[in-house]
């Protein structure tokens, strides 16, 4: 999950990342990347001679029509596949940043990541349950039109989008729905997240291998769809094996330095009046925090070294306060919260400094994003 600080509105239908932005599900943004378009594309020029062989004595122009809709259905499937997951989540009171539909597949971003594996299992069994219920109710609904007509195959075309979709998520490899079922099994059996991300990231592999040996059959065989099968193999296999890396990647970074403790890590804080002079309050700065507070006790904020730095070099009597950076809720820690639950907060915020907090509120010090990252470096085993 990228995270990114606040940006200014996006125009309309345009997503900051050049996505198409199509509508909004519970607030959160659903958009379509240029890559699905790619993705649709192939899908259509490889399934065309496939129709004619489905449903003979279509013409040409109905061949392509039908190519056209089973590519918008599997797209369709995705989608609702994604909002499987991110209504479970919403549920479980797991923040949804957006879902992108992209090159044959989708992207539920959650804001965190989830804290309990029985939590990790419910969002991720949610896409495949959502695209098999799909899949078989048009699978009895293909009986109720005549068989071998368009709209026969327009149904069928549907089942077996859902249930590819479906079956496909619960291969046991991350960056799948079922890599997440098999983290969150090995993590409820070890209590540890790290163990099952290691596993999960060795079936993504196990899954982007067989996907290739399955397309090599296909052409060994001389099978009809040899080439539609060796398109979307080669494509996914590269996604998994993409995807997993960025998985196993994000695994590092989400951990607590081995051995460190919080208290190490954290800087004294100082307090001293929002009016002091922005020179005063930079000397004072030195190997420490500084919380600002107003005459009223309210507190305005935590120094910005960088920027009381050029405002003392043109002001120096100016209010310290008019180079504080606000202290928001996601920049409070509490000194009791886990080290894996403060180093995810401190990943997923835009903030370079953080005042931790003790159970009754008060500032116990400032934890400093760079001094977690050196922390980390340090405790991280050499290649």
């Amino acid at each position: 999950m990228a995270v990114t600080g606040e940006q200014g509105p996006p125009r309309r239908g345009v997503a900051p990342d050049g996505g198409f932005l199509l509508f909004r599900v519970s607030g959160i943004p659903v958009l379509l990347a240029p890559s699905w378009w790619i993705g649709s594309l192939i899908i259509v020029v490889l399934y065309t001679p496939l129709v004619g062989r489905l449903l003979p004595g279509a013409t040409t122009l109905t061949s392509w029509l039908l190519a056209a809709a089973f590519a918008v259905l599997l797209g369709l499937s995705v989608l609702a596949h994604e909002l499987g997951h991110c209504l479970v989540a919403l549920r479980l009171g797991i923040p949804v940043r957006r879902l992108r539909l992209f090159l044959l597949g989708g992207l539920s971003e959650v804001a965190r990541t989830p804290r309990q594996p029985r939590h990790e299992g419910l969002v991720a069994a949610a896409g495949p349950v959502v695209s098999l219920l799909l899949g078989g109710f048009c699978g009895l609904l293909m009986f109720a039109v005549p068989p071998e007509s368009a709209a026969w195959l327009l149904i069928a075309e549907c089942a077996v989008a859902n249930f590819a979709v479906g079956i496909f998520n619960l291969l046991p490899g991350l960056p799948l729905d079922g890599g997440r079922l098999v983290r969150a099994g090995v993590w409820a059996v070890t209590g540890r997240r790290d163990k099952g991300t290691r596993a999960a990231v060795v079936g993504g592999g196990l899954v982007a291998a067989g996907l290739v040996i399955w397309a090599l059959w296909g052409l060994a065989a001389g099978s009809e769809d040899r080439w539609l099968r060796l398109g979307v193999c080669v494509v996914t296999a590269w996604f998994v094996i993409l995807g997993a890396r960025s998985e196993l990647a994000a695994e590092a970074r989400r951990g607590w330095p081995e051995g460190v403790r919080l208290s190490e890590l954290v800087r004294p804080v100082l307090q001293l009046p929002a009016e002091s002079p922005v020179s005063d309050a930079l000397a004072a700065s030195a190997g420490r925090g500084v919380v600002l507070v107003r005459a009223d006790g309210v507190a305005a904020g935590l120094l910005d070294e960088t920027a009381a730095a050029q405002l003392a070099g043109t002001s120096p009597h100016a209010p310290a306060e008019m180079a504080a950076e606000p202290i928001r809720a996601d920049t409070v820690l509490l000194s009791s919260e886990s080290g894996e639950e403060i180093a995810e907060r401190v990943r997923e915020t835009a903030a370079w400094q953080f005042l931790v907090v003790d159970d009754e509120g008060r500032p116990a010090g400032v934890l400093r994003r760079e001094d977690l990252r050196a922390a980390m470096t340090r405790s991280r085993p050499p290649a």
